[in-house]
């Protein structure tokens, strides 16, 4: 489970769609590369020691909140931007460093979708609202999982096959499909007109349509996703 409390997380001992069969398939080099790379990313943890990652901390603060001074790394600020405590670094257990470095990228390359979802401005909100940094971090844990990415050398189902193939053409690729699910998952949840206890079926939902995108024969970029859209 994601997060101290963990009230999202309930879905990732669920089925898991699009994974049950063993694929066997040739990777080019440039896959292999990409993908090793991207594994290697997976694998570090959020060490609040380190200065570089203190400092995408203060970096995803100013892209969230740049009129607002961030008074200290352990301050109840976080809250506003949807942590669960005054701490970050304990909600980042459950994925590690590459959820933080996923929020960076969003708010970078998408910055009015980004604060739009943030804010949660657009559509009917609901009283109860998900909290968006713990959400992101939720998404990030969903996408490896279902693209298989740590199983070992390369994914065995078939949206993760699918995906290293994208991810051949755009190092960047995870990132962008980050950005494409969170997009996703909040037009679910206007949608279905979900509140606070919604989230996992929500997050199901949004994992479900991302497995069907990926198997279109026609999708070789994540721009080529039918939901790529949503982020505009």
């Amino acid at each position: 489970m994601v997060g101290t409390k963990a009230w999202i997380g309930g879905f990732l001992n669920r089925t898991k769609l699009g994974s049950s069969k063993f694929l066997d398939y040739a990777l080019t080099s440039v896959q292999e590369q990409h993908l090793k790379r991207l594994q290697e990313r997976i694998s570090v943890p959020f060490d609040e020691s380190r200065f570089d990652h203190e400092e995408a901390l203060r970096s995803l603060w100013k892209s969230a909140f740049p009129k607002v001074r961030l008074k200290a790394l352990i301050s109840d600020q976080w809250k506003d931007m949807g942590w669960q405590g005054a701490n970050p670094s304990t909600d980042f257990r459950g994925c590690g460093f590459i959820s933080l470095e996923n929020l960076l990228f969003f708010a970078k390359i998408y910055p009015g979708t980004f604060r739009r979802l943030l804010l949660k401005k657009g559509g009917r909100r609901s009283k109860w609202e998900y909290p968006f940094a713990v959400a992101g971090i939720n998404i990030s844990f969903m996408l490896i999982q279902m693209l298989d990415l740590q199983s070992g050398y390369k994914p065995k189902c078939i949206p993760g096959a699918n995906f290293v193939k994208v991810l051949g053409g755009d190092e960047e690729a995870f990132d962008m499909l980050f950005c494409v699910a969170f997009a996703m998952m909040d037009a679910q949840w206007l949608a279905m007109k979900a509140s606070y206890m919604d989230f996992n079926e929500i997050l199901n939902a949004t994992r479900g349509q991302l497995e069907r995108e990926l198997t279109l024969e026609d999708v070789n970029r994540v721009q080529d996703l039918p939901s790529y859209n949503l982020l505009y």
